[in-house]
């Protein structure tokens, strides 16, 4: 991915930088997550913790700023990420945040996201 890519794609807005990240993730079977002695999280304004995820190392490390100073990206095997991370999130209450970038994220329950990335796994 070139830096013209990159700019564009951040850019966007959630809708679709969430139509990227199903997209991303799909093709190349790997999610990115930030961690540093625990996965980074954040809250949304009713107080539900969110866990980001990004579609590669690049925006990932590019995010690590502010709250997630001092995080590092982390890879996740996404038939792992489908069949662990999902379901535990799912049961604990935990909601995905999609690709957040320094002004939203694509907030999605967890049930959405498993089925739009069934959904583009299909296509291969």
């Amino acid at each position: 991915m070139n830096q013209h890519e990159f700019e564009a794609v951040i850019r966007q807005p959630a809708a679709k930088r969430y139509e990227y990240f199903i997209k991303k993730t799909a093709d190349y079977e790997e999610v990115w997550g930030l961690y540093n002695e625990g996965w980074a999280t954040a809250q949304d304004d009713l107080g539900n913790t969110l866990l980001p995820f990004f579609p590669n190392e690049k925006f990932a490390e590019t995010f690590a700023k502010k709250e997630w100073e001092g995080f590092s990206p982390k890879r996740i095997e996404l038939d792992h990420f489908l069949e662990k991370w999902l379901p535990g999130m799912k049961s604990d209450g935990v909601k995905p945040s999609i690709f957040p970038t320094d002004t939203d994220s694509a907030l999605i329950d967890v049930d959405t996201l498993m089925e739009d990335l069934a959904a583009e796994l299909e296509k291969y």
